[in-house]
């Protein structure tokens, strides 16, 4: 089971920092256009502006779930500071589960019910024509990968200190 679990998060890793990589590249790229087609030869692209944005939004909840991962999101660390090895692992468990149940129940049911309803309502975007259903797919995805990485985490902590886990080998 280590194996396995270390080699599927070592892909989605990998796959992760592809993406952020690409979406970043791909605001990049479509506002650098969008800058030039506007000042240098006057005539500003339809496309670039909503390109960009929908960038935005993947890339922005993509790196949510490289926050996850990296344990990089916002947290006070006061408590943890103060309580014994064994506790501070309990109580890391608990934060994994909460950050668990919190990316089910908000990322998942509400993202793909999100999902769902511009299907039914066939709502495309304005410049694009794409489906926007695509665009709030992010959402389930994402909190789909946090609810994996949480349970690795939680997986990592239960082995205890001494074992190697998926965690300790980097992202």
């Amino acid at each position: 089971m280590n194996n396995s679990l270390t080699i599927v998060t070592r892909a989605l890793d990998t796959l992760l920092k592809s993406a952020l990589v690409a979406l970043m590249s791909i605001l990049v790229l479509s506002t650098t256009w969008q800058v030039v087609s506007r000042y240098l030869l006057g005539d500003p692209s339809s496309w670039t502006e909503e390109l960009a944005r929908f960038s935005l939004i993947w890339a922005g909840l993509l790196g949510a779930v490289y926050a996850c991962r990296t344990h990089a999101h916002i947290g006070i660390d006061v408590l943890k500071g103060k309580l014994t090895e064994k506790n501070r692992r309990i109580l890391e468990i608990i934060i994994a589960l909460c950050v668990l149940v919190f990316a089910f129940f908000v990322v998942v049911v509400g993202g793909t019910n999100l999902v769902l309803i511009t299907l039914l309502l066939e709502q495309t975007s304005a410049a694009l024509g794409w489906q926007m259903a695509w665009v709030y797919s992010v959402l389930p995805v994402c909190g789909l990968w946090i609810i994996w990485y949480a349970l690795v985490d939680i997986v990592s902590l239960v082995r205890g200190p001494d074992t190697d886990g998926p965690l300790d080998e980097g992202v």
